[in-house]
């Protein structure tokens, strides 16, 4: 059992009162088990906390933050632990407070005349959701952990999701924020505002910065009207250069009602046959790329039909699709949905694997794909690509699993840093981005400077000092070291 210093027993004492007793969550009590938030969700680091504090609203966070500012103590701000660098959870010193706002999980209000919901940041976005749904409205953001990522770690991360490609990301779908500083004061910014234009943007600002500037407590986010029509096809591509022509197709026919535009490798789909073989992955065998499209029409169904029947014709005429299937229902269309977002769980379950959440200009994607393959390919004989994401926004799941009869863990021993290097290394040649939407957290700390322009960092941690000068808020996440 660790033991406390009595400026530590004093901190806890005050987050006590702050929050309740039962909210205070430390190892002295032989019953909590704070592994949910100490673990991170690939189960790559496993830290280890002061204490795990659960606030019930604002006031509270700022009445802990001020006492952690008081005594010194860090703060590691957690939604639903589902982030994939190792952003959200504390390091090995015991010395960490990790705040976690799941409790702060209401929905505070709905303006649908102006197209609005506010939550607060431990709302999970399933729930977001359904609120916006019963409400008879669309919120679009989607992604594979939403049963229990929240709306706090989606902006802290500036989540992606499948409907990037009409909707933009978190960033694009809020319009204010309440955050409390690294000081313990509210900046109360829940503006439903499509135009404010007083000075510096502090909410972009916030926006993916994984809390390491403030911690965000509350969202205003856009609402839409729900499609009178939503409908789903699969295609079988030749090439990933005929998934490209195929997407400015899609652009052509379909126009804004081209909500999602997922592509998937072949060796991917083969390990969804492989490791859940009843959801019966579709035309897969025979293609080495399959492409998932939507097309969400205000129109009608039939409209939203013809309009994917002709997109259709064209691609088969163009050659760029040999085969496709157009689900006739919700259910066929969930179903379809299911094999892509199963693709991150069966890989898992064909042991460890590196993986790369990269960006690419969508014109360079072919190009960047057959040289990187090839190169990995050279230098690690017998590597398997699970290859897939979200073309239509170009960007790509670009993971690497181990040789067949390789172990996992020897494969990440030995390879690991070669290969981040030789990946990163092209998505800079190839102008792209070595993180798209999951964020530097701790995984590329030490990336970020070999790849990121130097006067951008600069300007980065000049923001970070003048913000959290004591570098107490998710210490040596995204900067390091400050």
């Amino acid at each position: 059992m660790t033991v406390l210093s009595p400026s530590q027993q004093t901190l806890l004492g005050q987050l006590r009162q702050i929050c309740g007793q039962a909210h205070v969550l430390t190892h002295e009590d032989p019953a909590s088990d704070l592994s949910a938030w100490e673990q991170d969700w690939r189960k790559r680091v496993k830290g280890l906390a002061l204490a795990v504090v659960r606030p019930a609203s604002t006031a509270q966070v700022a009445e802990v933050v001020m006492a952690c500012a008081a005594s010194g103590t860090p703060i590691v701000p957690q939604g639903g632990n589902t982030g994939l660098v190792v952003g959200g959870v504390p390091d090995g010193s015991g010395q960490q407070i990790v705040l976690s706002l799941g409790r702060m999980n209401a929905v505070r209000a709905i303006d649908p005349a102006n197209l609005t919901i506010t939550v607060e940041a431990g709302c999970v976005l399933q729930n977001l959701q359904a609120a916006a749904q019963s409400a008879g409205f669309l919120f679009p953001l989607s992604l594979g952990a939403e049963g229990s990522c929240t709306i706090g770690g989606n902006l802290g991360t500036n989540a992606g999701g499948t409907q990037v490609v009409r909707y933009g990301n978190t960033r694009d779908l809020c319009l204010g924020l309440e955050v409390v500083t690294a000081q313990g004061d509210i900046w109360h910014g829940l503006s439903g505002l499509r135009k404010d234009n007083t000075g510096y943007d502090l909410r972009n600002l916030m926006i993916g910065s994984e809390g390491t500037l403030g911690i965000i407590t509350a969202a205003t986010m856009k609402l839409y009207p729900q499609p009178a029509a939503q409908l789903t096809a699969w295609a079988a591509v030749p090439s990933m250069q005929a998934a490209v022509e195929l997407l400015g197709l899609a652009h052509q026919h379909l126009g804004p009602g081209l909500t999602g535009f997922e592509v998937m490798g072949q060796f991917a789909l083969g390990l969804v046959d492989k490791h859940h073989p009843q959801l019966r992955v579709p035309l897969w065998q025979g293609s080495p790329w399959c492409v998932l499209l939507e097309n969400s029409d205000s129109e009608s169904e039939q409209h939203a039909r013809s309009q994917f029947e002709t997109l259709l014709e064209r691609a088969l005429e163009a050659g760029c699709v040999s085969d496709a299937v157009v689900a006739e229902n919700l259910s066929q269309a969930q179903a379809l949905w299911h094999v892509r977002e199963s693709i991150t769980m069966a890989q898992a379950a064909e042991g460890l694997n590196i993986k790369h959440d990269i960006s690419i200009p969508v014109s360079r994607i072919p190009a960047f794909v057959a040289e990187t393959d090839a190169l990995l390919a050279r230098e690690v004989p017998g590597v398997r690509m699970v290859n897939f994401g979200h073309l239509g926004d170009g960007n790509l799941h670009y993971n690497v699993q181990a040789p067949v009869g390789m172990p996992g863990q020897a494969f990440l021993h030995d390879y690991e840093k070669q290969i981040n290097r030789l990946v990163f290394d092209q998505v800079a040649q190839f102008d792209g981005s070595i993180s798209a939407e999951h964020g530097v957290g701790e995984l590329k700390v030490g990336q970020l400077p070999l790849y990121k322009d130097a006067t951008a960092l600069a300007m980065m941690r000049a923001i970070k000092t003048a913000l959290d000068p004591h570098n107490l808020l998710n210490p040596g996440r995204v900067l390091g070291a400050n």
